[in-house]
C-alpha cells in the first residue's frame, strides 16, 4: 500500500499555518510546517496535532526550521516573505522576497526533486517566475496561486449582490495578482446565467474594483497584517485537485509560452490541474477590451521581471 501524500508548507505565518489547519482537516497529507523562526514551526505543529483527537484528523504533522524533514514531499507550498504593511505595494516587498524564495526553491528543488511548488508569496507571479527559474522544474510543476483567491472574492461578492449561495456562483479571473488583474463578468455565472444577465453594469463595475482591491481593503482594515483564510484555502484547493487528480478547472499563474499572445511569463488563466500538476492550459476567446486589459496585466509582471534581471 502507498504511504500517505506528504505537502511542505514553507511559512508558518498566518498563511502556512492556516494552510496546515485546512490540509490536515481535510485529511489530504502529512505536513511538514518549515519556518526560520526556531520553535514557531514546532508550537504550531503541535498545537494541531493536538486538535486531531478532537476533530479525528489522522495526519502527521511536524514542525521543521531545515529542510530534511521535508524530503520527498509531493506539493510544496511556499508562503515565505515580508507580508504587505499598509500603505506598501506588493512591488515593495520585490527584492527581498525574491531572495527569501530563491534560497527556499534551491532547498525545496533539492530534498523534493519531483515535487509540485505552489507558490503564495507576494509579488505573486513574479516570485512564482522566480521559482520556476531556480528550481529547473518543468513548467508544468510550478504554479503560482492567485486566481483562485481573486475569483473566490469576485464570487462572494457576486452571491451577495444576488442574495444567493455562493456554491452557485463561478466567478472568472485572468491575469497577474494585483491592480491590473482582468475579472471577466462575461464568463461569470451564477447556477449558468451570465451574470451581466443578472446585474446592471454599474454594480459589476463596483465588484470588479472591488476584487482588484480585494487584498488592500483586508489589509486596511486588519492594520498589522493581511489575508490569510482565503489565500491559504485557495492552495489547498489547489493541492488537493494535484493530489486526488481531479483535474479541477482554476485559474493559476503558470508559465506562458505563446498563449493568449503572452510569451515567458507567468499570468494567471484557467488550467486543468491533475496528478502531474498543470496538465492543459485552456484557452478562451477574448474581446479586442478583455485581452487589452490581459495584455496591460502581463506587462505590469514583465516590469518586475524586468528589475529582478530574470
Amino acid at each position: 500500500m502507498a504511504g500517505r501524500n506528504k505537502v511542505t508548507v514553507v511559512g508558518a505565518g498566518n498563511v502556512g499555518a492556516t494552510a496546515a489547519h485546512w490540509i490536515a482537516a481535510k485529511e489530504l497529507a502529512d505536513v511538514v510546517l518549515v519556518d526560520i523562526v526556531e520553535g514557531t514551526p514546532q508550537g504550531k505543529s503541535l498545537d494541531l496535532a493536538q486538535a486531531a483527537p478532537i476533530d479525528g484528523f489522522d495526519v502527521k504533522l511536524v514542525g521543521a526550521n531545515s529542510y530534511e524533514a521535508t524530503a520527498d514531499s509531493d506539493i510544496v507550498i511556499i508562503t515565505a516573505g515580508l507580508p504587505r504593511k499598509p500603505g506598501m505595494s506588493r512591488d515593495d516587498l520585490l527584492k527581498t522576497n525574491a531572495d527569501i524564495v530563491g534560497k527556499v526553491t534551491d532547498e525545496v528543488a533539492k530534498y523534493s526533486p519531483n515535487s509540485v511548488i505552489i507558490v503564495v508569496s507576494n509579488p505573486l507571479d513574479a516570485m512564482t517566475q522566480v521559482a520556476y527559474k531556480r528550481s529547473g522544474f518543468p513548467k508544468n510543476r510550478v504554479i503560482g496561486m492567485a486566481g483562485v483567491l481573486d475569483s473566490a472574492r469576485m464570487r462572494c461578492f457576486l452571491a451577495e449582490a444576488l442574495d444567493v449561495s455562493v456554491e452557485d456562483i463561478t466567478a472568472f479571473v485572468l491575469g497577474g495578482h494585483g491592480d491590473t488583474m482582468v475579472p471577466l463578468p462575461r464568463y461569470s455565472t451564477c447556477a449558468g446565467i451570465p451574470v451581466t444577465e443578472l446585474l446592471p453594469k454599474e454594480q459589476l463595475d463596483a465588484i470588479i474594483t472591488r476584487t482588484a482591491n480585494g487584498g488592500a481593503e483586508i489589509v486596511g482594515l486588519l492594520k498589522t497584517g493581511s489575508a490569510f483564510y482565503a489565500p491559504s484555502l485557495g492552495a489547498v484547493e489547489m493541492a488537493q485537485s494535484i493530489l486526488k487528480d481531479k483535474k479541477r478547472i482554476l485559474p493559476c499563474a503558470v508559465y506562458l509560452e505563446g498563449e493568449y499572445g503572452i510569451n515567458n511569463l507567468f499570468v494567471g488563466v484557467p488550467v486543468k490541474l491533475g496528478k502531474n500538476g498543470v496538465e492543459q492550459i485552456i484557452e478562451i476567446s477574448l474581446t479586442n477590451e478583455e485581452r487589452a486589459a490581459l495584455h496591460k496585466s502581463a506587462g505590469a509582471v514583465q516590469e518586475l521581471i524586468d528589475v529582478l534581471g530574470i
